[in-house]
């Protein structure tokens, strides 16, 4: 495949590019891993960001992770990396960190924090290294997806090089079913 394709999934434009320059990206090629980038145009009007990077790029959700950025103890930033399809539990975040108590991060603490808007969260690049913890689901894939760190792009990569960049651990995350 050349540097800039054009490709056509369930009748969405999805374009695979080298050229994009995000921090995410620069990380992945700081550290000469491979990975494939793959952008499509975001619908500004949906706020469900992981699920709409699964269905324009025609991919299973379970390989699409999201980036969360959580407040425990109402002190401490880390981030959770958990399929789009699930719900993190609070608890078990909290309980991984040693913690009591565990709540979603307000907005403009995620963008001043990881230097990204929502919808764009990338796990990889962040302006501040947070302690990041990734779903045990990971570990049933070969490739993953993840956001690239800009509404509309999403980065394919594997979930060892996704943990060992991230530095994370593998525990629960997600609510029961």
């Amino acid at each position: 495949m050349n540097i800039n394709t054009m490709l056509t999934v369930k009748n969405t434009k999805v374009f695979i590019t080298e050229r994009l320059m995000t921090p995410a990206v620069a990380t992945l090629k700081q550290h000469n891993v491979q990975y494939i980038i793959h952008q499509y145009e975001h619908d500004v009007a949906n706020q469900l960001y992981g699920l709409e990077a699964a269905e324009k790029l025609g991919v299973n959700v379970e390989i699409v992770f999201k980036t969360l950025i959580v407040s425990i103890d109402n002190n401490q930033l880390v981030v959770a990396i958990l399929p789009v399809s699930s719900m993190l539990n609070m608890k078990l975040i909290a309980k991984a960190h040693g913690a009591k108590k565990a709540v979603m991060a307000l907005p403009m603490q995620v963008e001043r924090t990881t230097g990204y808007v929502l919808g764009g969260v990338s796990p990889l690049g962040q302006k501040k290294q947070l302690t990041t913890y990734i779903d045990s689901s990971i570990d049933k894939f070969t490739t993953v997806y993840v956001s690239g760190g800009k509404r509309g792009v999403e980065l394919e990569l594997s979930p060892d090089v996704l943990q060992s960049l991230t530095q994370a651990t593998l525990v629960n995350l997600c609510q029961l079913k």
